[in-house]
């Protein structure tokens, strides 16, 4: 007969058999990773004045965590999203910017080529016309994605933009204000936007798209102008599809001249005082599904996709700059 072991020494027993399990490894303390992070923006070239005024008093921000990880799924169909976004309020907004800034405007647009209506149109979206820039401090809110967030790499060098604006003196610490994604100012740009694109148009010496309205606009303009905009052009047009109309052909990857997608059945109605170049290549896009509103947009519309990749924005930014300029 055999005899049943005691419980403790089954259970040394099966310590001994049995493999270590490897530890977890923990992330270091924040102002571990905030000393190596200092260490880091020195070697980039960032001076130590500007890194001990910036992250002196530098705060994890429990609230920006939170959104970002409890970021709903997006469920309006693109209509439901319009009816949101282009309210009669703000075309009206809009029209009346138009008019207060128009001389500028007008010599940014020769400046840049970028109708007047697409940056107010961008502008009353972002943060209708500057009145909701965000409430937090860029630094606070970069840093917390930086050492806890779904994409550390990415918003660790957010960090390091965002320190080299201050270091190049265009702005505080303290009046780089945004969202909890770290979208700053009144046109909501990432400090890698803002490096990328951001003018000092006013002529002050700072890049200034918080306070400077000059500078605000301009620095959209030279945005859209880079990602390939087309002076004088639409950005897309509202269309029906026929009922056997192939869905291989709906997408930004199939380009064709109006002429073309005319012949296949697509239906749509031109708009006032905007040129119909026959060169131009179109694409068909349906976000909704083919049987219900469909869009036929240009290389206007792909470079609006450069500064925010959603249909949704996209296709709003369009339609509220059509309704501003009365089209």
């Amino acid at each position: 007969m055999i005899r049943k072991l005691p419980l403790l020494f089954a259970f040394l027993l099966y310590l001994l058999i049995t493999p270590a399990s490897i530890p977890a490894q923990t992330p270091p303390d924040f102002q571990t990773w905030l000393a190596k992070f200092r260490s880091e923006a020195i070697a980039e070239g960032i001076s130590p004045k500007t890194i001990d005024l910036a992250l002196s008093d530098v705060k994890l921000v429990t609230r920006v965590t939170e959104l970002e990880q409890s970021q709903p799924e997006f469920r309006l169909t693109v209509e439901e999203y319009l009816n949101r976004v282009v309210s009669d309020s703000r075309v009206m907004k809009g029209r009346e910017a138009q008019e207060k800034n128009r001389d500028l405007l007008s010599r940014i647009y020769q400046t840049y080529g970028v109708q007047p209506s697409f940056l107010l149109a961008l502008w009353g979206i972002e943060t209708d016309f500057g009145r909701s820039i965000g409430p937090y401090r860029v630094i606070d809110a970069v840093a917390t994605l930086a050492y806890q967030g779904r994409r550390t790499v990415f918003f660790r060098q957010e960090l390091l933009h965002a320190l080299r604006i201050i270091d190049q003196g265009h702005i505080s610490p303290e009046q780089m204000r945004g969202s909890w994604a770290g979208a700053m100012g009144q046109v909501q740009f990432m400090p890698s936007s803002f490096q990328n694109f951001a003018v000092d148009y006013d002529g002050d010496g700072q890049k200034d798209i918080w306070n400077s309205l000059p500078d605000v606009f301009a620095s959209a303009a030279n945005y859209l102008s880079k990602s390939g905009w087309m002076k004088d052009e639409s950005w897309g047009l509202k269309a029906s599809l026929p009922a056997d109309f192939s869905p291989s052909s709906v997408g930004l990857e199939v380009q064709k001249p109006m002429a073309e997608w005319k012949s296949a059945g697509v239906r749509y109605t031109e708009k006032a005082g905007i040129p119909m170049d026959p060169s131009l290549l179109w694409s068909v896009l349906a976000p909704d599904g083919q049987n219900k509103t469909a869009y036929l947009v240009n290389n206007n519309y792909r470079a609006l996709l450069r500064w925010n990749r959603s249909h949704h924005f996209a296709i709003a930014v369009g339609t509220l700059a059509d309704r501003i300029a009365g089209r």
